[in-house]
């Protein structure tokens, strides 16, 4: 639903249509079944992307397609990985954005992930070849290659307020005059301050507000925190694809893993892009960043440990 979103009006965006995501899935599907796969789950989804890439497939009788009740919202995400563990998957192909990986991980932190972006808003997934990135993927699951020793876990935000709890991938951002839910594009003089897992100079969103000044990468043992203001540094950023704007930071900073950030309202709060929370006047949340985030996949890394050991040897 996102590859066709406001973004690629308000923007420049590129459109993710529904007959590439089905080429897609059928080439991560052949890729992991050449690394020695026994069984795939794939999403039963109403545009039946899923069913149509693997329906002339030989291996078809491989993968299964799980159903669930359809509410065309990010729970229908949660929902499908709930099953597919249910049913003993543990490694995952998160074929979308920032805001799809972070409901993969809120789920199931424990889990293998490799993020595969489709669209060019994203910080967190990469863009690969999906022949590719189903081999990596199956290498993984195959138990050829075991995960805790060639996948790192990522960096991830934890959100608190009384009653409240939520986690984010990249970043955790408070926005004065916005509103819950909307799609557009952050305008950048709402931006109050950011808390950043990692600050990518070569990224678009918010991530590079902190790249351009502090550069921070996933292996880095740290994340950045950065307060907007009138005075301070100002940098020109790609706040969406092909949309720059000038933001002015007054502070920026390094963040050890595990020390607490509080933020105050009044604003919005928002994850990974998604606005979620609402904070009124002198309501508080703690941020935190700790290294418990779902194990990734790093394709380049995974093949090269293949190819150097033999394992694509079929004698």
């Amino acid at each position: 639903m996102s590859g066709r979103d406001v973004r690629r009006v308000a923007a420049r965006a590129s459109t993710s249509d529904h007959h590439e995501k089905q080429q897609q899935v059928t080439r991560l599907v052949l890729g992991a079944f050449s690394q020695g796969v026994e069984q795939i789950f794939l999403a039963n989804e109403p545009y039946r992307i899923s069913s149509r890439a693997v329906e002339n497939l030989q291996q078809r009788d491989r993968v299964r397609l799980l159903d669930i009740p359809l509410t065309h919202t990010a729970a229908d995400t949660r929902t499908m990985v709930q099953e597919m563990w249910h049913e003993g998957c543990r490694v995952f192909i998160v074929v979308g954005g920032d805001g799809t990986n972070r409901t993969v991980a809120s789920s199931f932190p424990d889990a293998v992930i490799l993020p595969l972006s489709t669209g060019t808003n994203n910080v967190f997934p990469t863009f690969l070849e999906a022949s590719i990135a189903g081999a990596a993927a199956g290498l993984i699951a195959s138990g050829q290659m075991h995960y805790q020793d060639h996948c790192n876990r990522c960096k991830q935000i934890h959100i608190s307020l009384p009653h409240i709890s939520e986690t984010a991938l990249i970043d955790a951002v408070l926005l004065k005059n916005d509103l819950l839910g909307s799609l557009l594009p952050f305008a950048t003089d709402n931006i109050v301050s950011a808390l950043l897992t990692r600050a990518d100079p070569a990224s678009i969103g918010v991530s590079p507000i902190g790249g351009f000044l502090l550069p921070c990468q996933p292996d880095d043992e740290f994340a950045v925190f950065l307060q907007c203001g009138k005075d301070g540094r100002s940098i020109t950023v790609p706040i969406s694809p092909g949309l720059y704007s000038e933001v002015t930071v007054s502070q920026i900073e390094k963040v050890t893993l595990g020390k607490t950030i509080t933020v105050t309202g009044p604003g919005i709060l928002a994850f990974d892009g998604d606005r979620t929370i609402k904070l009124s006047d002198g309501e508080a949340a703690t941020l935190e960043v700790r290294r418990d985030g779902p194990w990734i996949i790093e394709t380049a890394k995974v093949m090269n440990f293949a190819a150097q050991n033999r394992l694509f040897e079929t004698r």
